[in-house]
């Protein structure tokens, strides 16, 4: 009621040694209150290492408290802004135990090669990556940069780039104003192929043929939605086929729809999951 987050943005790196991911986050910030002079943001499990004022000029650092750990909402990140800036950058760590990031070790993966991870923000997850506003009564886009390991791809519920090198980060924007729980990622050994004009799929090369040919009706799926609902908004709709430790069918993350591989029946059987998160 006294300011709301209108913006996101992440410069992060993924350690898959430590299972962190470590950087900040910049905040853009609306004040509806004139009064007010503090920001509480949900955080849990976070280590955060201080508040400041973005850019590259002189920055002012901003005092802040984390409340008592509460079992269900973590803890509420209590920053004393002294006025109302309309930028914040909180420069923060997960822990490796963060209840949203799933950290998947070679073994866990169809090469046995390189490690894993992909987060699951839903329901009030996202705080244990990001210290933001956990409510879907606040919505935002974002923009992101993510450094990883050589060898892995990251992707985000953002737009996608297929050809894209991770050369300077891997880098994303989310022009649409999404829910925290909406917040997504994945990185691991992925490649990608096309299904169609707007349409595509990426999963592990062991498995990239397979779920290609699987998820080959998508583009006629996007098209009958919108003959009952109007044009398609969200630009494109991609989707990230997980390794079998996902736990749910399937995670409606706007423009990177996640999947478990256990939908890939070789039939096309399953692909109903495809129209329902679609």
């Amino acid at each position: 009621d006294q300011v709301t987050v209108t913006a996101l943005h992440l410069d992060l790196k993924a350690d898959f040694e430590k299972k962190t991911l470590s950087g900040y986050a910049d905040l853009t910030l609306n004040w509806t209150d004139m009064k007010a002079d503090t920001l509480v943001l949900d955080t849990r499990g976070l280590t955060i290492l201080k508040v400041e004022t973005p850019g590259s000029g002189r920055t002012r650092q901003f005092p802040y408290a984390l409340d008592a750990v509460d079992a269900e909402k973590g803890q509420a990140l209590r920053i004393r802004t002294m006025g109302r800036p309309t930028r914040v950058r909180i420069h923060y760590r997960t822990a490796p135990t963060a209840a949203a990031l799933q950290w998947l070790t070679p073994a866990q993966t169809m090469s046995g090669k390189r490690p894993f991870m992909f987060s699951q923000s839903q329901t009030i997850a996202a705080r244990s990556w990001v210290p933001l506003q956990d409510t879907p009564a606040v919505r935002f886009t974002y923009s992101a940069r993510i450094w990883a390991p050589e060898g892995l791809r990251v992707v985000m519920s953002a737009d996608n780039n297929p050809k894209a090198t991770g050369a300077g980060g891997w880098k994303f924007n989310m022009p649409q104003r999404i829910p925290s729980y909406l917040l997504a990622i994945g990185i691991g050994e992925l490649e990608a192929a096309s299904l169609g004009p707007r349409t595509g799929v990426y999963a592990e090369p062991q498995r990239i043929k397979a779920a290609a040919w699987e998820l080959g009706d998508t583009e006629k799926m996007v098209a009958a939605a919108e003959s009952l609902y109007g044009p398609y908004r969200w630009g494109r709709y991609d989707m990230l086929v997980l390794p079998p430790s996902f736990p749910i069918g399937g995670m409606e993350n706007p423009r990177l729809t996640f999947l478990t591989p256990t939908m890939i029946a070789g039939d096309r059987s399953l692909v109903d999951l495809i129209a329902h998160e679609l």
